[in-house]
């Protein structure tokens, strides 16, 4: 499993056995969404959780979602994907927060899109 993860150009370690969660506030709804995310033994990233804060405009919590702490959470049956890539518009109402050993702000302001990926994903590497 890889030791670390890409996001643009900096290397993040890896905590919690590769876990890492992405945060960020809807554009719409105003509210809070997120990604528990995993990376896989072939160096890919699987989705292992989803949880948002309310539910509207694209906010629908999936199947087998339940209301527990405040987030509506469930467990999206989604494939693994190589990368990630978030937009960096600076036109939304959060940056996104991106938590491993230590959590950091991307994309807070106007550029391009960041590829997030495990450092052993070479065309991420690449950007």
């Amino acid at each position: 499993m890889s030791g670390c993860l890409m996001a643009g150009a900096m290397a993040l370690a890896l905590a919690n056995g590769g876990t890492f969660t992405l945060e960020w506030t809807h554009s719409v709804e105003r509210e809070t969404w997120r990604e528990t995310w995993q990376v896989t033994g072939d160096d890919r990233l699987q989705l292992t959780g989803a949880a948002v804060k309310g539910s509207g405009a694209g906010m629908e919590p999936g199947p087998g979602g339940h209301f527990e702490d405040g987030w509506w959470v469930w467990v999206p049956d989604l494939p693994p994907v190589p990368r990630l890539t978030l937009a960096a518009s600076g036109e939304t109402p959060s940056a996104w927060t991106l938590c491993a050993a230590k959590c950091v702000e991307l994309g807070a302001t106007s550029g391009a899109p960041i590829e997030v990926a495990p450092c052993g994903d070479e065309s991420a590497e690449q950007g």
